[in-house]
């Protein structure tokens, strides 16, 4: 590269993901110059190609299982499923394939250019670019956006060289549908995935060090998922650590510490590792380019995601906040307002108001501010719970296990955070986001007629006895 003039564009995209090209794609719209350097096989990134879109339509696969088996109690037995893994496999690559295609002619019609290769910053104004055929180049920018994402965590000392030990990406492969699996990890990947290979045919245990599954959200709605979980699964090992993993030829064996207990030395056909997910933001010349990065590996950001160095904005999984596709694509949107000189029609919303969804049986769904966060700041809220057995919808599918949770602000009824745990529920989620960002109160979520009989009811129901008028729940006790 010696004396090579580096090409210089105006704005690149490092990271074709969620937030990567959704901010290639916005820029263009704007009128920008655009050139994304993405190292993966196309756009889409992670979401897309090993996370999102292929778990959740083997979740689909898995909740087809499922509701096969739950209709028998209304008479209709169909039988074990026939498994055909090379199909589904291909069916789920199919599925990939169709929104990568997509997503590559939209990024053509938008003449968004897009380069294949990994981008590390040599300064301020120059990325040097690593193709794989191992041929580098150097490509200087005015402006940039770091959109690369995050990748699984890896404990320390376990082991993480053999096929039969997993991540979260190679799970999603279905290698095979081990007799015995053991996923390490009760927060929302583990179960997810677990739940997958539950349907399929595994024996699935879960180890979580933590007292409960999935750590940090609402134990209301906790409690519904792990009730049922508690069927699918083999087992669920809370308060539990893994020692070690060693892998032999028909297996892994693995030592399990609970509690005080002594260590316990179990025989798994497979282990699925997901214990989390960390920034990728280390080797890419960051520090070296004057950009703050914290000491978990978060790029340090303001409220429109510009890093300390003026003319380079960070989005997504690479900062703080919720690892989640559609917080990314909400930065995207934001970071070229700022580009544009514009204010980001995003407003002040800060993480609070990213919907949470695990797309678990029964699914949680969550946003806003929460009853834990409400009590650990000592502030005041009403709560309201609708639990889902007082639904006709609940009642005619045969899934009363839910719950919808509301939390308004006293006096003014102010909707303040929602939950709902049960069928569907990331899809309910949206109304609740919906009523915060607009402001409204409870009163306003009720006068809004909810059809009947949807689960969407238990929204309306819930503002309702925040109120105390419900009709289908007992009036709300007064304090005295």
């Amino acid at each position: 590269m010696a004396g090579q003039e580096p090409r210089r564009v105006p704005l690149v995209v490092l990271g074709g993901g969620p937030g990567g090209y959704p901010a290639a794609f916005a820029a263009a719209d704007a009128g920008l110059e655009v050139l994304v350097v993405d190292e993966g096989d196309g756009p889409g990134g992670t979401c897309l190609r090993s996370g999102c879109i292929p778990s959740k339509a083997l979740l689909h696969v898995a909740r087809v299982i499922s509701e096969a088996a739950d209709v028998a109690t209304a008479g209709i037995a169909y039988g074990p499923p026939s498994i055909d893994l090379d199909r589904l496999r291909a069916w789920k690559d199919e599925v990939v394939a169709a929104l990568g295609g997509g997503v590559t002619q939209l990024a053509e019609a938008r003449s968004v250019e897009w380069t294949r290769a990994r981008g590390v910053l040599r300064d301020a104004h120059t990325l040097e670019l690593g193709a794989q055929s191992g041929e580098t180049s150097l490509l200087g920018f005015e402006r940039l956006v770091l959109a690369t994402g995050s990748r699984p965590v890896w404990p320390e000392g376990l082991l993480s060289d053999s096929p039969l030990v997993m991540d979260s990406t190679t799970a999603l492969d279905l290698p095979d549908v081990p007799e015995k699996l053991l996923v390490v990890g009760g927060g929302y990947i583990g179960l997810e995935l677990g739940s997958v290979y539950a349907a399929l045919g595994s024996r699935v245990s879960v180890v979580e060090m933590t007292g409960g599954l999935l750590p940090g959200a609402d134990r209301d709605l906790v409690k519904p998922l792990a009730r049922r979980l508690q069927d699918r699964f083999e087992s669920i090992r809370l308060d539990t650590t893994v020692r070690s993993l060693t892998a032999e030829s028909d297996g892994v064996v693995v030592v399990l510490v609970s509690g005080e207990g002594q260590p316990e030395e179990v025989r798994y056909d497979r282990v699925l590792v997901a214990v989390g997910r960390r920034p990728n933001s280390d080797g890419m010349g960051l520090t070296e380019a004057g950009i703050e990065v914290d000491e978990a590996g978060r790029v340090v950001v303001d409220q429109t995601r510009r890093t300390t160095v003026e003319h380079i904005f960070a989005i997504g999984d690479l900062c703080d906040g919720p690892m989640l596709a559609h917080r990314a694509t909400a930065d995207a949107r934001r970071v070229v307002a700022a580009l544009c000189g514009h204010e980001s029609s995003q407003g002040d919303g800060g993480p609070e108001l990213v919907p949470a969804v695990v797309f678990t049986d029964p699914e949680l769904a969550w946003c806003g501010l929460t009853e834990t966060e409400a009590k650990a700041a000592g502030r005041e809220v009403t709560v309201s719970r609708v639990p889902w057995v007082a639904s006709g919808r609940a009642h005619a599918t045969g899934r009363t296990d839910g719950l919808t949770k509301l939390l308004c602000e006293p006096g003014s009824g102010r909707v303040l955070g929602a939950g709902m745990v049960g069928v569907g529920a990331g899809e309910l989620i949206a109304e609740a986001v919906l009523a915060i960002t607009a402001g409204l109160t409870a009163s306003e979520v009720a006068a809004a007629i909810h059809a009947h009989p949807t689960l969407s009811e238990t929204l309306s129901e819930a503002a309702e006895h925040s109120e105390g008028r419900a009709i289908h729940l007992l009036p709300r006790r007064s304090r005295s």
